[in-house]
């Protein structure tokens, strides 16, 4: 069945969101070998937007002008491109595509099954652009993680541990605010309470990860120790569970079988394999708990220092006013930022950021404004 009005006009906007950052990819790109890469992907994705506009028009309909701007995810994500270059981008274009994957997915239509077909092309560029000395035949699982990884990793952890700095330290400012009096001249506790809060709370935020990221890590090289002792002291054994891993999969016996042998005749990728399939990990991403740490450290003290700032300049009631207003555009900020992995609108996500903070805010001025006055009292 041929996809409706609506879902040609959202396959038309998609492309045509593609073809902006991916042009402007290739304008950003120094590499000539990844520029040509995005200049490809950047014509099919041209070839998909003419699709969609031809189905509108065998509709009678008037295909609506192309974009001049892009959206603001997309904005965000070339704003990124231009200042740190298109490798440290890489998971947020691999999230886009990932979206379009989806929004595919449950259309059934010649033209979809030839987009899905340039998709899946796509994916092997990205792994390529991402790792240009890898062997394929590693990476048996890569084309369901390549979308995948947008979704998580070390974009996510900076995001998240702002939020934490920002919502932490403005609840705790605010709180000490209500126990002093906004207009009092105490600002000076205020501030005091929330630099205090910042190292607390980045010190604690850093170990926790580093000790959590370490022991994650000693576990999973513990597995993979385990799996490789298994194979040097039982390799026929280890050959025939492979087999059955790909029996499970649904091929046959023979083929199943073979492909195990042929995985087994190179011990290094049958144990990387037999990591990936048995165990569920990727030994090429285990995690660096430094720098985990560090990440944690800096993002949540970057958000912490927001609500402090005000308090460095000033005091009484423009101080708090100001330590309010800066951070809820910062809550706001945060929420957008959410918004490039969750797909969500940037109006949503930030508003939904700032009714969090705003809340946990309340709430601890209330609390704290109760404590000074039975204290002062």
């Amino acid at each position: 069945m041929p996809p409706d009005t609506d879902q040609s006009l959202a396959n038309l906007r998609l492309e045509r969101d593609a073809i902006i950052l991916y042009e402007a990819l290739a304008g950003i790109e120094k590499d000539p070998q990844r520029a040509s890469a995005f200049e490809r992907i950047a014509a099919n994705e041209r070839r998909h937007a003419a699709i969609w506009a031809d189905k509108l028009r065998e509709r009678g309909l008037d295909v609506p002008p192309a974009p001049t701007r892009p959206r603001p995810r997309v904005a965000v994500i070339l704003f990124l491109a231009r200042l740190f270059g298109t490798k440290a981008v890489s998971d947020l274009v691999t999230s886009l595509e990932g979206d379009e994957e989806e929004l595919y997915e449950g259309q059934s239509s010649p033209e979809v099954e030839a987009i899905a077909a340039d998709e899946r092309e796509h994916a092997e560029i990205w792994r390529r652009l991402k790792d240009p000395d890898r062997d394929p035949e590693r990476d048996i699982a890569g084309r369901e993680r390549w979308h995948r990884s947008g979704r998580s990793g070390t974009l996510r952890a900076v995001i998240f541990g702002v939020s934490d700095g920002l919502v932490s330290n403005l609840a705790l400012v605010m709180g000490v605010a209500g126990a002093s009096g906004p207009s009092s001249g105490q600002g000076h506790f205020i501030l005091l309470a929330g630099v205090a809060g910042l190292l607390a709370g980045a010190f604690s935020m850093a170990a926790g990860e580093y000790i959590s990221m370490q022991s994650q890590r000693e576990l999973f090289e513990r597995q993979i120790e385990l799996e490789r002792a298994e194979m040097e002291a039982m390799p026929e054994e280890e050959e025939a569970e492979m087999a059955s891993i790909y029996r499970a999969k649904g091929f046959r016996e023979d083929e199943a079988k073979a492909i195990a042998h042929r995985l087994f005749e190179n011990p290094e990728h049958a144990l990387d394999q037999l990591i990936r399939e048995e165990l569920g990990l990727d030994p090429d991403e285990l995690g660096s708990p430094m720098r985990a740490a560090f990440g944690s450290f800096v993002a949540f003290a970057g958000g912490a220092f927001v609500p402090v700032i005000p308090y460095l300049l000033g005091s009484g009631v423009a101080a708090f006013v100001a330590a309010i207003v800066i951070s809820l555009l910062a809550l706001f900020a945060v929420g957008g930022a959410v918004s490039l992995l969750t797909g969500r609108s940037v109006l949503f996500s930030g508003a939904r950021q700032v009714a969090i903070g705003a809340a946990a805010a309340v709430v601890t001025f209330i609390v704290g404004t109760a404590i000074g006055v039975s204290v002062g009292g």
